[in-house]
């Protein structure tokens, strides 16, 4: 099943004429739901993981508890998973080639790997770090350039240091490009002319349509914590309601009950 998934996950960014939109989820029960809105896969936020386990974003959640959330994912859901693993949990390339080894084992066909504020040449390791550790098992790696996200000091304009950065991770071993916080459309036209791997971007205020997108050459837009921030918004102002003796909010439109349970029943 693994190998079909991979098979799908690739085509799904080589398409002509197509974008893949990519919700993220964080635990078994949301994967399920957006698989079954019609996803053709899934992805996982970082942040929004983290937080579903009880821990900060930013490096905070242990490997274990990473594996352990995306075994339970993988166990339920039907269509393709690619998984953010931040920078890898560590500075050591040998141990992010592990981890993504063990992810792969999931049943996960795809990562996303960021080099944040660190050198460019570390996210390279680490990149070169994971093929060797895979010893041959496909796994798609999205390489996270943090430029537009953090708004880096760099020489040249950010999209020229993007690019630099981008060539130097696919030359690693990486097989897509992922820029968020690039909103601009004619700089985002720029990297996929100079950029053979598939340009990922991250659904924020101020992104172009997604038609937009895909006629400058995005194959693939993502939603990062945005679904658990909208849902965990209405938990949030439902029980203030609650606690204001207004029930009306938790009375209201809600996920069919017999439905969730079906979603997640044995063999489905």
């Amino acid at each position: 099943m693994r190998a079909l998934h991979h098979k799908q996950f690739l085509e799904l960014h080589q398409a002509p004429n197509s974008l893949l939109l990519l919700p993220n989820a964080w635990d078994a029960a949301s994967a399920r739901i957006f698989e079954a809105s019609g996803a053709a896969a899934v992805a996982t936020s970082s942040a929004s993981l983290a937080w579903a386990c009880g821990y900060a974003d930013g490096g905070a959640l242990p490997p274990e508890e990473l594996l352990h959330a995306v075994r339970n994912i993988t166990r339920v859901l039907n269509v393709p998973l690619t998984v953010d693993m931040e920078d890898g949990y560590s500075a050591a390339p040998a141990e992010v080639g592990r981890l993504a080894a063990e992810l792969a084992g999931t049943g996960a066909v795809g990562i996303n790997l960021e080099d944040g504020s660190d050198p460019p040449a570390l996210l390279a390791d680490k990149v070169r770090a994971i093929r060797a550790a895979l010893k041959g098992m496909p796994l798609f790696i999205n390489a996270r350039t943090d430029v537009y996200l953090r708004q880096l000091k760099v020489e040249g304009s950010p999209a020229q240091a993007s690019i630099e950065r981008l060539k130097l991770y696919h030359a690693a071993g990486a097989d897509g490009a992922f820029v968020p916080g690039l909103t601009a459309l004619p700089e985002a036209e720029e990297i996929c002319a100079a950029v053979t791997m598939p340009l990922n971007l991250m659904a924020m205020p101020g992104l172009p349509a997604i038609a937009a997108l895909q006629a400058a050459g995005v194959r693939r837009v993502s939603v990062g914590p945005a679904p658990f921030q909208v849902a965990y918004q209405h938990a949030k102002t439902s029980v203030e309601a609650l606690l204001q003796q207004d029930l009306s909010p938790l009375l209201g439109l809600k996920l069919d009950y017999s439905a969730m349970n079906a979603l997640l029943a044995p063999g489905d």
